[in-house]
């Protein structure tokens, strides 16, 4: 047995020697939000270097929670199980459990705009843009350093959102001036996408029907109502 590995018949110690290793939670969330390429699956876990990744997604595998599969293209990636599958409410809880209970402030002091952008290309709602074109928003955080201050959203019609680091050369329908800090506490429901845009933490240009339907497409976090729950547990209790 693993040293690393509770010595220990209890069902919850047993979990924990598989799920509890660092980084395979919130590989297993990424999984859950779509990824299935190695490197889709880095881009939602940026923190972990491909040694790493490479080492867990093994043992994943040798525990049954993820299975490797071969594209059309000969390029491996990998999918959940049935197992894994069965963790998606626990991992949900889990997140909103910390969504409620830990202040915003200690989770505002660890900003990282790629990662942000990246979560929040996964829940745009494409079906409010305009059909059979594509749609382009940039996004500018000016406070960051010039090579990680731009961001492009780029929509076509029949294909996941895809997300830029350079510019892509496409005309931009929609150019969002945002405070780094502001943005995430929007996206995550601390704040609101309005109170943003009334303090000017968020400048809206452009196509004047996606500024009108911008809480429609750009869909927030599944946390952000958390802080609604909270709320409402307190006020009965």
């Amino acid at each position: 047995m693993s040293s690393d590995c509770y010595d220990s018949f209890c069902p919850v110690a047993k979990a924990c020697d598989i799920i509890e290793p660092r980084w395979t939670l919130l590989i297993l969330c990424e999984l859950s939000h779509g990824a299935t390429r190695f490197n889709e699956i880095r881009r939602g876990v940026p923190g972990i270097s491909p040694t790493l990744l490479s080492k867990r997604l093994k043992e994943m595998e040798q525990h049954g929670l993820v299975r490797r599969v071969e594209s059309d293209a000969g390029e491996p990636g990998y999918t959940t199980t049935a197992m894994a599958d069965e963790l998606k409410p626990v991992v949900q809880a889990l997140g909103k459990w910390a969504h409620r209970n830990i202040d915003k402030e200690v989770s505002l002091s660890k900003l990282d705009a790629r990662l942000l952008m990246w979560n929040m290309r996964q829940k745009i709602d494409t079906s409010a843009f305009p059909r059979g074109t594509t749609t382009v928003i940039q996004f500018t955080y000016p406070e960051l350093i010039e090579s990680e201050r731009h961001y492009w959203l780029v929509a076509r019609p029949g294909h996941p959102v895809d997300l830029c680091l350079l510019d892509p050369r496409h005309d931009v329908d929609l150019f969002i001036r945002a405070d780094l800090k502001a943005m995430t506490s929007a996206w995550m429901g601390w704040s609101t996408l309005r109170s943003e845009i009334n303090s000017n933490s968020l400048v809206l240009i452009g196509d004047r029907k996606l500024i009108a339907t911008l809480e429609t497409w750009m869909v927030r976090s599944s946390y952000a109502a958390a802080p609604e729950h909270q709320a409402a547990t307190r006020a009965s209790a």
